[in-house]
């Protein structure tokens, strides 16, 4: 089984600056990930072509099990609304996370995470980007309960906060929300923190440790792929780990075979 999480840069290519659908497609589909988590993940965007990036990814992998999970309504960096309750703002453009299952899933649970109150510097790539202030917007987890080949597993995808801090109260918040699921369980996604520190935030333990941001030259892990006590001892070892340079986004994926 293929574990895979990835910072999709709402599906951009660094080289032209444009979004297209195949070369997203084509970018997933390289991945043959069996479960696949998302971030930065546009739906009816006009950055994006108003393209449903979940639903392209989840047609590559040939995965019938998926679901996106919008954090805000609008477009963060600009214009965004949080949303306050357990919707996906349908009819309106949204930003969030995905997660992609080849496995059937037995339910779904989303848990949602307040942005940090002050804005912090990042660095926005591409011609025009640059260090910049931006305010933090409210982040998801989204969660899903798979039968796998190996039993029940409780998998779930996250982006949090890149305010410093603020990300570690959101890992202690997402392990606890984690609680109510069923062990074992395995956290993917964009955590924005480095292995050492999510490793002991989390108490859960790195299935992969690799570099992946930025893209082209990796300096630092802020992509992580995490599972808990009862993962370690009931899945397979780990056979591989990967992180192949991608045509799109500014991260690299990190890839992680079980079994």
């Amino acid at each position: 089984m293929r574990l895979a999480t990835f910072n999709l840069l709402h599906g951009r290519s660094l080289t032209d600056g444009l979004v297209d659908a195949d070369r997203l497609a084509a970018a997933v589909s390289a991945l043959d990930a069996d479960v696949l988590a998302l971030q930065e993940v546009d739906r009816d965007q006009s950055r994006s072509g108003k393209l449903d990036l979940t639903a392209i990814a989840a047609r590559a992998l040939g995965a019938p099990h998926h679901r996106f999970a919008a954090a805000v309504v609008g477009t963060p960096g600009e214009g965004f609304r949080p949303l306050t309750h357990d919707d996906d703002g349908h009819g309106e453009p949204c930003y969030g996370v995905g997660l992609i299952s080849r496995h059937p899933v037995r339910t779904w649970r989303v848990t949602r995470l307040k942005g940090a109150p002050v804005r912090s510097p990042v660095v926005v790539p591409g011609p025009r980007g640059g260090l910049i202030l931006l305010r933090d917007e409210p982040r998801v987890v989204l969660a899903a309960v798979l039968d796998t080949p190996y039993g029940p597993l409780t998998v779930a995808a996250t982006h949090l906060s890149f305010v410093p801090g603020w990300n570690i109260r959101q890992l202690r918040q997402v392990v606890r929300a984690l609680r109510a699921l069923p062990a074992p369980r395995v956290l993917l996604g964009d955590l924005n923190l480095p292995a050492g520190v999510a490793r002991l935030v989390s108490g859960w333990r790195p299935l992969g440790r690799r570099h992946t941001y930025p893209a082209g030259e990796p300096r630092v892990q802020l992509d992580h792929i995490l599972a808990d006590r009862a993962a370690v001892a009931q899945l397979p070892p780990v056979t591989a780990v990967d992180t192949p340079l991608s045509t799109i986004s500014d991260h690299r994926p990190l890839l992680v075979d079980l079994g």
